[in-house]
């Protein structure tokens, strides 16, 4: 990355910057602003999460608002209710109260003498969510917003309940906030009243899993804040990113399908990051088309912002398997909207382990109507080598060589291809099956497989089958009638070339990326009535052309910090073929690090632990422990959050503690041992 140092605008930074909501708790914002601002009103962007701006995301803050800033912004960066400096507790994710609180701050922003009166709103991951959820309750002042690594349904396409099955990361992310809300605010900053403080998130918190486990179907708790309820809630502008190998990749193309307001989309090789820190490469210099963003809807210059297409992606050639890349070869392609006219649904029909070209029906209604099947029941196995839901560009957090995955499913796949094949959207299984259990998953993966036999996973999808006709109210399987499904693989831009196969695998379970059913089932497909549809682009299109030529990434320099312990990162698969044990251990451990201009040092360790015995599916257990740590001088504070969660046929048990140390000692202590229904799942 280039660091910029001359700017249009000289900037100033006000560190702590108290804004009070109106029940009387105050949130704390980071501000940078140019100089001129005083006598010159100017627009300000607003970033609002949970993830403490004074340290954990200050690296990060300091390449991109300083730089927004410097191009004639106010930038305004809040800590969320009950997170760094701002008083009170975060209870959940994307509460009332949170988007309640994101109105009154951009209401406070517009007022302030060195705004115009005019807001947007901006962010990864969480801020993104913020963005959008905030955007469709249209506050006065807010006009466009820029969103990366989101979602907008938050039940079927998120870190929960992927296609009605629950997904592992519903575990290791609620432990993740588990850890970040029970950290305190800097006495540096609030004072004395920092230990209250802390005691009064300690107190109040809960492992966020119980919350997510008591809610398996979408109801109204998921439904708040999805905008894909209703997307004519939102009326700003939108201008939206993503990656391919993020687990976000499928919400940018449906917001440029059901958004009617001016709107534009982005989608590379990259994980959870923002694009100017995109991994895997290339990364682009985003920074530079976010402060164009602004400059048109905030600003109103004409720029020609909006001209070009709609969506532009990243069309990733094929590589050898790997749990990590550093760059993903390709090339940008141009659509000028989404559907795109130039993207075609090819149906292909699947006969005896094969995908058949799609004029190649034969006789499949005759063999349809005889009842033959294929058969897959497949070991817990099945998905250690799945990588994570969301890579993190975590090495090895993607997903490695499929064979072995491969070995314990049911395995169509095409004949050599005879010419390059491109895709790009959504692949669709449209199964006629049966089953011999009443609550049964599958899961599809699609793989590039190279003439020596390596499979690479491009895409992927799941769905509990008991939530094939609706997700707000499952119903069981009757053991041995066919039934009807269609899995919806996650979106993708990709290429196969000439001489490579097309494969797609089905499994019953997919641990421990999902978590899998009560017991094994087994499932018959019929094969011969039963789909696979690929979204087939031209490849070479002329009017790829029009893609735009991304400049390099740039920002400006990031806050001094010094490594004290070196990071540590492992990603183990385990197996014990005497007990028939086997466990994924990962670790992804910060470092110890000091912020040198605060004189902080700051922890952050995650362990994961997922684990089976042989098939026994309530066998599974997934356990994650954040250990979070600041010291300076005497002070010297510490947070322990462990979850675990296990199974039985019928319920889901949660065991967690919370431990908060002051100076070495115990000063918090609190259990949960909680029981939670299965439902269908």
């Amino acid at each position: 990355m280039r660091h910029v140092t001359n700017l249009p605008f000289t900037t100033k930074e006000e560190e702590h910057v108290v804004i009070p909501m109106s029940d009387g708790v105050h949130l704390s914002a980071r501000i940078w602003r140019p100089t001129s601002s005083d006598q010159e009103p100017v627009p300000a962007v607003l970033e609002y999460i949970p993830y403490r701006k004074r340290d954990l995301t200050a690296v990060r803050d300091s390449v991109h608002h300083p730089y927004i800033a410097g191009h004639g912004y106010a930038c305004v960066r809040v800590d969320l209710r009950g997170t760094g400096e701002s008083e009170g507790v975060l209870r959940d994710e994307y509460l009332e109260l949170e988007q309640s609180d994101a109105e009154e701050v951009l209401a406070w922003i517009a007022e302030q003498p060195w705004c115009d009166g005019t807001t947007g709103m901006m962010g990864l991951s969480w801020g993104a969510f913020a963005a959008l959820q905030v955007a469709a309750r249209r506050p006065p002042s807010l006009k466009a917003i820029v969103i990366a690594s989101f979602t907008d349904d938050r039940h079927a396409d998120d870190m929960h309940y992927m296609g009605g099955a629950m997904l592992s990361d519903n575990l290791a992310e609620a432990g993740t906030m588990f850890a970040y809300a029970t950290c305190p605010p800097d006495p540096a900053v609030v004072g004395d009243r920092w230990r209250d403080m802390w005691h009064e998130r300690l107190e109040n918190s809960q492992p966020w899993v119980l919350e997510w486990l008591r809610h398996q179907r979408r109801d109204d708790y998921w439904r708040h804040a999805s905008v894909a309820e209703n997307y004519q809630d939102v009326r700003c502008p939108v201008l939206a990113s993503s990656g391919w190998a993020d687990g976000y990749s499928n919400a940018v193309t449906r917001l440029l399908a059901h958004l009617d307001v001016p709107r534009k989309g982005l989608i590379g090789p990259w994980s959870h990051k923002f694009p100017h820190l995109g991994e895997p490469g290339p990364a682009i210099g985003y920074l530079q088309e976010v402060v164009r963003w602004w400059d048109h809807w905030l600003k109103g210059v004409d720029n020609g912002v909006m001209d070009g297409p709609m969506l532009q992606t990243w069309m990733q050639d094929s590589v050898p398997p790997s749990t990590s890349y550093e760059e993903r070869p390709g090339r940008w392609v141009a659509e000028p909207c989404w559907p795109s006219p130039h993207v075609h649904p090819v149906t292909h029909p699947l006969s005896r382990h094969r995908i058949g070209a799609p004029d190649e029906a034969g006789d499949r209604s005759a063999a349809s109507a005889q009842g033959d099947a294929s058969t897959v029941r497949s070991p817990l196995s099945v998905g250690q080598f799945a990588g994570k839901w969301a890579s993190y560009n975590a090495p090895p957090d993607l997903p490695y060589d499929q064979r072995e995955e491969d070995g314990g499913s049911l395995v169509f796949e095409t004949e050599p291809l005879t010419e390059r094949v491109e895709i790009l959207g959504s692949p669709t299984v449209d199964l006629d099956l049966s089953a011999d259990a009443p609550v049964a998953m599958v899961a599809a993966r699609l793989s590039d497989v190279s003439p020596d036999g390596a499979a690479t996973r491009v895409t992927y999808g799941l769905l509990n089958l008991t939530r094939r006709d609706s997700a707000e109210e499952p119903e069981p399987l009757e053991p041995g009638r066919r039934y009807r499904a269609t899995v919806h693989l996650n979106g993708v831009a990709q290429s196969f070339p000439p001489g490579h196969r097309i494969r797609l695998s089905l499994s019953t379970s997919y641990w421990p990326l999902a978590w899998p059913p009560p017991k094994p089932a087994m499932l018959s497909v019929y094969d011969h009535s039963s789909t696979l549809t690929l979204p087939v682009r031209p490849p070479e299109r002329a009017d790829d052309t029009q893609a735009t030529p991304f400049g390099d990434p740039e920002g400006t320099s990031p806050v001094a910090t010094t490594t004290l312990t070196p990071p540590e990162e492992r990603w183990d698969v385990k197996r014990d073929l005497v007990g028939y044990n086997a466990e994924l251990e990962t670790v992804k451990d910060r470092g110890t690090v000091r912020f040198e201009e605060i004189g902080l040092d700051v922890g952050r360790r995650a362990y994961e632990r997922y684990a089976s015995v042989a098939d026994d599916f309530t066998s599974v257990s997934g356990e994650s422990t954040w250990t979070m740590s600041f010291r300076r001088d005497e002070w010297d504070v510490r947070v322990v959050t462990h979850t675990r969660l296990t199974c039985d046929e019928s319920s889901f048990f949660v065991d967690a503690t919370l431990d908060g140390y002051e100076g070495g000692r115990r000063v918090f202590s609190r259990t949960w041992n909680e029981t939670v229904p299965r439902d269908l799942l």
